[in-house]
C-alpha cells in the first residue's frame, strides 16, 4: 500500500461564497458545525481505514443501490435548483461540462462561481465510468459538490478540503443518501491520497462503507 505524507492541519481556506451558503442553508439541513469548515480536516488513521475499507470492497453491490438511489434523485434536485432561475427561486448558475479540467485549483473555480458560471469536467473523459450512476447523473453530482461542498465551504480540492466539503454537502442529504456520498467523497478521496500516494484516481464503485464513515462526528476539527 502507498501512503502519501498528509499534515494532521487544516489547510488555507477562502471566503465562502455567500449565495450558494444561503441557498445550501434554504435547500436542506443547516449542519451544526457550520462554522468549524476552515478547521476541518483528515484524520491519517481513519483515513486509511475509509481507503482500506474501499480498496477491498467489490465495484458494486446491490446492497448499496437504495443509498445511491437516494443520492441520485437528492442531486438532481439540488442541481436544478443550482441552475434554476433566480427569479423562479434557483441560483442561476450557468453550468456547462468540459473535457479537460477546467480549473487549476479551487480559487480559480471561485473566481467563476462569483460570476454565476460553473466549468465541470465531464465524467465520459475520465475513462472511469461509474458503476450505478449515468455520465450524465454524475456530472450533475460533480457541479453541485463543487458549489455547495467546496465553494459553500471555502475549502479547496486538496484531502483536508474535500473532507470539509464532504461535510459541508451531506447536510443537503438524507442520511440515506449520505452513505454512498461518503463512499463517493470521502472512499475515493481516502483511496487517492493513502493507496495512490496521490497519483492516480480509483475505480469507481457503487458500494456502502462501513456506518461510521458516512457519520459527520466521525470529522477531526483542528
Amino acid at each position: 500500500m502507498l501512503v502519501s505524507a498528509l499534515s494532521t492541519t487544516a489547510t488555507s481556506s477562502f471566503e465562502p461564497v455567500a449565495y450558494l451558503v444561503d441557498g445550501a442553508r434554504r435547500f436542506g439541513r443547516r449542519h451544526r458545525r457550520a462554522t468549524e469548515f476552515p478547521r476541518v480536516c483528515l484524520d491519517p488513521a481513519l483515513g486509511r481505514a475509509i481507503a482500506n475499507a474501499y480498496m477491498t470492497a467489490p465495484r458494486r453491490d446491490e446492497r448499496a443501490f437504495a443509498a445511491y438511489a437516494a443520492l441520485c434523485a437528492q442531486t438532481v434536485q439540488q442541481y436544478h435548483f443550482l441552475v434554476g432561475r433566480v427569479d423562479f427561486g434557483g441560483l442561476g448558475v450557468a453550468v456547462r461540462i468540459v473535457d479537460e479540467d477546467p480549473y487549476p485549483d479551487a480559487e480559480a473555480m471561485v473566481q467563476d462561481v462569483h460570476r454565476r458560471r460553473l466549468r465541470v469536467y465531464a465524467s465520459a473523459a475520465t475513462g472511469n465510468p461509474h458503476p450505478y450512476l449515468s455520465d450524465g447523473e454524475n456530472d450533475m453530482f460533480r457541479a453541485v459538490h463543487d458549489a455547495f461542498g467546496h465553494a459553500a465551504s471555502g475549502r479547496g480540492f486538496d484531502p483536508h478540503g474535500e473532507e470539509a466539503a464532504w461535510l459541508k454537502h451531506s447536510a443537503m442529504y438524507s442520511p440515506l443518501a449520505r452513505r454512498a456520498l461518503a463512499t463517493e467523497i470521502r472512499g475515493q478521496t481516502c483511496a487517492r491520497v493513502f493507496h495512490y500516494a496521490g497519483t492516480g484516481y480509483p475505480e469507481q464503485k457503487a458500494i456502502l462503507l462501513p456506518r461510521w464513515f458516512s457519520d459527520p462526528r466521525s470529522v477531526r476539527v483542528g
